[in-house]
């Protein structure tokens, strides 16, 4: 089969003799070519300013524009038409011109053989149906890597966007997740209102110090798991056990003060997310020389977590009267602290959670504003927890309020008859 139609095909011929074009005419009619002629040069090139040509065949010699001049203006003017040659055998110079000024596809010398002819033809109108092919072929392919580029830009741009959709979704159950336990570690405060807010600042300052010491985000989150729960082995004790200084306790006392890390662990045995929390909270009573409780184990061997959680705890535990008889102040507590380094606490961990504490009361001499529920704004973020004046937990720092949440403020504080204070620094 044929690569191309030869009834869609057009071939001009241009000669100054009419029994040549003549000639030409009857032997590709034959074939179902359409055959134009033009009896010179300048005939000819009004002809293809006219209408589409597949092939020129032109003679060499012609009065006024001969066949190489002819053929470079072709090949400038519609390079895409494929160019023959017809010439006599004492014209090889002249050949050789138009070669090299008209890029013929081939010189066919007078007189010709049909068939020889015939298949020169053939085989040049393929060669120009298999080159505009390969064009078509490439621009096609041009558009369709355009098309696929856009495509994968489109698709990157849609894999973006979902992967951050479900980074925030991820966020915000885990923010709803952390203030979920907030409120259980609440249940076991409520037992004590001297305890109110411990475990959330140790919570918060613990994760700093994990942070500052190099552990992970993922290690950090279960320190401030750990640090949320970390009474939460006593919550089954008695009120006069609460209300006394570890150091008041009796033997008896201390005995059973001593089961809480385990009581602790085993709460939380069944909840899978919160295994490593378990573990820190086993430990955390650990005396770095290896003189604690439960286990006596020492050193390197206690989780680091635990050892961090150790050390913020029982600084907070100092200024609120539950360690020694008397509330110390932060500078007596960081006494106490360093004073234990080595023996009680990992001594590497202490110029790190100094730190921390220097930056935390370089921070508070910048004020959050201090506004009433009517004041707040959607978009304000919370400087700190939002709490009762009971030290019930209803909204953590970091908060980012919107106008549903401030109507449910409002709300509860109609429901309970009080007024709440709002720290916020900054809006998001």
């Amino acid at each position: 089969m044929s690569a191309f139609d030869a009834s869609r095909i057009t071939i001009l011929c241009v000669d100054d003799e009419p029994n040549i074009l003549s000639s030409l005419n009857r032997l590709f009619r034959s074939v179902g070519y359409c055959i134009e002629t033009a009896t010179s040069g300048a005939e000819g090139l009004k002809l293809l300013e006219s209408r589409p040509v597949d092939m020129v065949i032109s003679d060499m010699r012609m009065p006024e524009m001969d066949g190489a001049e002819f053929l470079q203006r072709v090949v400038d003017q519609w390079p895409q038409v494929t160019r023959i040659l017809l010439t006599g055998h004492a014209d090889i110079a002249s050949t050789i011109e138009a070669i090299n000024k008209g890029k013929i596809y081939r010189y066919i010398s007078k007189p010709w053989e049909e068939n020889d002819l015939k298949l020169t033809v053939r085989n040049g109108l393929e060669q120009r149906f298999l080159e505009q092919e390969r064009r078509r072929l490439e621009m096609l392919t041009y558009k369709q890597n355009e098309q696929l580029l856009e495509l994968n830009f489109q698709l990157e741009k849609r894999i973006e966007q979902r992967t951050q959709e479900l980074v925030n979704a991820n966020e915000a159950l885990n923010a709803n997740y952390t203030l979920m336990i907030k409120v259980f570690a609440n249940l076991i405060e409520a037992r004590e209102p001297t305890l109110a807010g411990h475990s959330r600042r140790v919570a918060e300052l613990s994760k700093k110090v994990a942070l500052q010491v190099g552990m992970s985000e993922e290690q950090a989150q279960d320190v401030l798991y750990a640090a949320l729960f970390h009474d939460i082995g006593k919550i089954g004790f008695p009120d006069e056990l609460f209300a006394k200084p570890y150091e008041s306790l009796n033997s008896q006392e201390r005995e059973r003060m001593h089961s809480h890390p385990v009581i602790g662990q085993g709460i939380l045995i069944a909840l899978d997310p919160l295994q490593e929390a378990g573990l820190i909270i086993r430990n955390h009573h650990e005396r770095y020389d290896g003189r604690g409780y439960p286990s006596g184990i020492s050193g390197g061997d206690i989780p680091l977590g635990a050892r961090i959680l150790a050390i913020v705890s029982e600084y907070d535990a100092l200024q609120l009267g539950g360690l020694v008889k008397e509330k110390l102040s932060p500078a007596q507590a960081r006494q106490y602290i360093s004073e234990r380094a080595g023996s009680y606490y990992d001594a590497g961990l202490l110029p790190h959670f100094f730190k921390i504490l220097d930056a935390e009361e370089s921070e508070s001499g910048l004020q959050p504003n201090i506004l009433t529920s009517d004041e707040l704004e959607a978009g304000m973020v919370l400087a700190q927890d939002l709490v009762t004046k009971d030290g019930v937990l209803l909204l953590s720092s970091g908060f980012a309020l919107d106008d549903k949440m401030i109507k449910k403020i409002k709300t509860f504080e109609r429901l309970v008859g009080c007024q709440l204070s709002a720290h916020v620094r900054y809006k998001a």
